[in-house]
């Protein structure tokens, strides 16, 4: 099978796709579309900075002065518990 279904999203992700997390001023959501998996991190990036600042996440706050310029891309493939890849990101911590 090429696709995996993401249970939280109508639309299969292709195996090449990701799901994007983001955690920003204390909310989290994903972005609606899967994204390339190997896609840049600038991309990546100006992406969800676009979608916050637009405010197209789905349970998140429109913030038009969003900066997530210095924010920590973490990628992880598919498992047993998430059947997709996914990326997460976020703010930079004392611990990474």
């Amino acid at each position: 099978m090429d696709n995996k279904h993401d249970e939280n999203q109508d639309q299969p992700i292709q195996n090449y796709e990701a799901r994007v997390n983001v955690t920003f001023g204390g909310q989290n959501a994903d972005l609606p579309d899967p994204v390339n998996f190997n896609a840049s991190d600038t991309d990546i990036r100006q992406w969800v900075t676009e979608a916050v600042r637009g405010g197209s996440l789905p349970g998140m706050r429109r913030n038009v002065g969003a900066d997530l310029s210095e924010y920590v891309i973490d990628r992880f493939n598919a498992n047993d518990q998430y059947p997709y890849n996914r990326i997460q990101i976020r703010p930079k911590t004392t611990f990474g």
